[in-house]
């Protein structure tokens, strides 16, 4: 008998309890994925490393995918023995496009992606795969210390991980994943991260996934050349994974990455690419209505009842305070025939005029879209409107208390209670991962992540207006006659208040200027009176020095 999948509530992982390495007995099957591009000298040593690992050697395989080397790839004399090297096919370059065909040639249980710079631990694979043997949707993250030091051969690779001294094979750069790092300090080794936050950490350098999860996810987006594994950790969220960044599972990697060696350059290239694709990046998307390829909320509402119920609703979901939504109005389509019928008494008048009035708004689909996987689903009934801030505030009591489900009680009648409904998306994958057969999802959803009913209208719903969509008279004659009087006396109002303005700018000009004056003429009669005693002084003096002399001819010394 299969025994019940674990349940993890949000992304603690605290709930499994791994076994010790060495001490247990692996039975899942692995697959390692190399991507490399003129990389033979570190893939060497990557390979040489992985023919030495604890895990069962006819439990891994290894499959190396040349991305279009200068100089063809070969596979060296050091290699797991089930190894193979295939090149990426034609059509596509890159690591996205490279891993993907790894990942569709893979035959294992689980895929480990290993970049062709990594040099891992004894133990790497088998830290990793342990956490795959508890739970089938854990995504478990190797531990990587950098090095840009001189390079070991392989030989002496393998002889390090026999002999358990990996650790001395380069000298330790002091350069390290810090914000992942601090991330997964600061959230109890990320099982207290929210579940917006557990996705950042997911760095594709070293890191395994549950095959079936991670085709039913898509596998890589292969149209990214960079950013693929944001991109990729995004959408495994959405799935239902739980991110479990395993210190015991360490890794080499040769030389600095990208990110290190020049971070701002590859920033100012991944922005626009992971702003559209990653709606959790709210920093990103601050460009007031713009539309996005996935969108943050997506909103279903029901195309039943009259047309003035749908589009009311539809039109106020639009009008929000946050634009960055979609709204597929669900309904049966395939009735709306082009043939010859009644125009007024058509039997599928209503279906009819809501979609001649969304047809050509690209907001609005008509079925689900292919592409992109909201983090957040809102279903709305139609014929009740929202205030303006409405998704935004229910979006952010969602994120504030990281809930996966929030019920909004809109009415009571005898046929039931009429409620609207915000989700998180990867607490849905979440609870039909774990579900048994008759088990309710809400139970679940509740069990994982938390479900909350709040009130209607306290949140801004309120039954649409008796008519709509709103009707407005004519002005008449009178009335715009007086529209016009009051906008030309509302305009010589500005310019009277202006000339106001301007007027006691003038008087306190005017005053100040008076204030100088004054001041200049107190200081003019003080230069005047100065001058006047100067001039009394030296008087005097050429008095005195008159008399000296007529007492000096009067009265000769000799």
């Amino acid at each position: 008998m299969t025994p019940p999948i674990p349940r993890i509530p949000h992304n603690d992982y605290g709930v499994l309890t791994p076994p010790a390495l060495g001490a247990w007995e692996p039975t899942l099957t692995v697959t390692v994925v190399i991507p490399a591009h003129d990389r033979q000298e570190t893939l060497n040593l990557t390979l040489a490393a992985l023919s030495a690992q604890s895990y069962p050697e006819h439990l891994l395989d290894v499959i190396v995918v040349d991305d279009g080397s200068a100089t063809p790839l070969h596979l060296p004399g050091l290699a797991p023995a089930r190894t193979k090297l295939i090149s990426s096919p034609p059509g596509g370059w890159g690591r996205a496009w490279a891993v993907q065909a790894g990942i569709d040639a893979a035959t294992g249980e689980v895929v480990l992606v290993l970049d062709a710079d990594m040099v891992p631990h004894r133990r790497h694979v088998e830290a990793q795969l342990r956490w795959h043997h508890l739970a089938p949707y854990v995504v478990a993250l190797g531990w990587i210390d950098f090095t840009d030091g001189p390079l070991p051969t392989p030989e002496q690779v393998a002889d390090a991980l026999a002999a358990g001294t990996e650790e001395r094979l380069f000298p330790l750069s002091p350069h390290r994943h810090d914000w992942a790092e601090q991330i997964i300090r600061d959230h109890d080794g990320l099982r207290t991260a929210p579940s917006s936050l557990a996705t950042r950490i997911h760095v594709g350098a070293t890191v395994s996934y549950p095959a079936a999860l991670l085709r039913s996810a898509g596998g890589m987006d292969t149209s990214l050349v960079l950013a693929e594994d944001t991109e990729l950790g995004y959408r495994l969220t959405q799935a239902g994974a739980v991110y479990v960044p395993d210190p015991e599972s360490r890794a080499w990697h040769v030389g600095l990455p990208t990110a290190m060696r020049d971070h701002r350059a590859l920033k100012r290239y991944n922005d626009p690419y992971v702003a559209d694709r990653v709606p959790y990046r709210r920093y990103l998307r601050t460009d007031t209505g713009r539309q996005w390829l996935v969108p943050y909320v997506e909103v279903t509402v029901e195309a039943a009842g009259p047309y003035e119920d749908v589009r009311a609703t539809v039109d106020t979901l639009l009008a929000g305070s946050l634009p960055d939504v979609r709204v597929t109005v669900t309904g049966p389509w395939d009735l709306l025939t082009p043939g010859r019928r009644s125009p007024l008494t058509d039997p599928h008048l209503d279906l009819r005029l809501v979609h001649a009035t969304f047809a050509h708004d690209p907001r609005v689909h008509f079925h689900p879209p292919a592409t992109g996987t909201a983090p957040f689903r809102l279903r709305v009934p139609p014929g009740w409107v929202v205030a303006r801030d409405t998704v935004e505030r229910l979006v952010a009591h969602m994120e504030e208390h990281d809930l996966g489900s929030l019920c909004v009680a809109l009415e009571e009648t005898e046929a039931g209670v009429t409620t609207a409904r915000l989700d998180r998306t990867a607490a849905l994958s979440r609870a039909t991962l774990v579900a048994t057969p008759g088990e309710h999802l809400d139970d679940l959803v509740d069990a994982l992540f938390g479900l909350e009913w709040v009130d209607g209208e306290t949140w801004g719903f309120n039954r649409r207006p008796a008519v709509y969509p709103p009707r407005r008279r004519p002005p008449s004659e009178l009335a715009a006659a007086t529209a016009r009087h009051e906008k030309e006396l509302a305009l010589y109002r500005k310019r009277v208040a202006a000339l106001r303005a301007e007027l006691a700018q003038t008087r306190k000009e005017a005053a100040k200027n008076g204030r100088d004056a004054a001041r200049w003429r107190e200081k003019a009669e003080a230069w005047r009176r100065e001058a006047v005693r100067l001039t009394r002084e030296r008087n005097r003096t050429v008095l005195r020095r008159a008399v000296r002399r007529v007492r000096n001819l009067a009265f000769p010394t000799d």
